[in-house]
């Protein structure tokens, strides 16, 4: 009898979550259209996402398995509040989103604080998605300038998502740690 290996969800979870973040911050800063980030929002941001999260639940993890549904249904809830806006169905707001967003400030700041627990890269990978956050929210509810820059922040929040995936795959494929993750910030 031989021991099957499962495959580590969080490889297809922090790869949706880096890439649809990355395409939004390239449309936030004005390189790109709107378009693929709805289309990655719903396929790789979204429904991966989520496919990821409720294999973590099988695996036992619920940090993964709450931050990929949780986050894979932010990128779906924003694709369909941009559809209905595209169709008319109402007509939204900065605060509309504003409001959204102060929503998922406060969630991913639960995420933060948990992830000090994990190690180095998760926590850099939260803490920057914290700050991007915030800067939303006072772009939404003040100067639009803070939107500009937290689409710089949220393309450094989207490679360490990304480098957090690599670790896992190649450490994996190496049998040994070629790209460190750190050691918990909290024990």
């Amino acid at each position: 009898m031989t021991d099957k290996k499962n495959g580590n969800p969080a490889v297809v979870g922090l790869a949706g979550f880096g890439l649809t973040t990355l395409l939004l911050q390239f449309h936030n800063i004005g390189l790109m259209g709107i378009g693929p980030v709805v289309a990655m929002g719903f396929i790789f941001g979204g429904l991966a996402q989520m496919i990821a999260g409720f294999q973590e639940q099988k695996m036992g993890n619920n940090f993964g398995y709450s931050a990929f549904v949780a986050y894979g249904s932010f990128w779906i809830g924003l694709g369909v509040i941009w559809l209905l806006s595209a169709f008319k169905v109402y007509e939204i707001s900065k605060t509309d989103v504003g409001f959204y967003l102060v929503a998922w400030t406060l969630y991913t700041a639960i995420m933060f604080i948990a992830s000090l627990r994990i190690h180095t890269a998760m926590a850099f990978t939260l803490g920057t998605l914290l700050l991007g956050f915030i800067l939303l929210d006072l772009g939404h509810f003040g100067n639009p300038v803070f939107n500009l820059i937290a689409g710089y922040e949220l393309i450094v929040c989207a490679f360490a998502a990304w480098y957090m995936m690599a670790g896992i795959i190649i450490n994996d494929l190496a049998g040994k740690t070629v790209l460190k993750m750190g050691n918990p910030l909290i024990r």
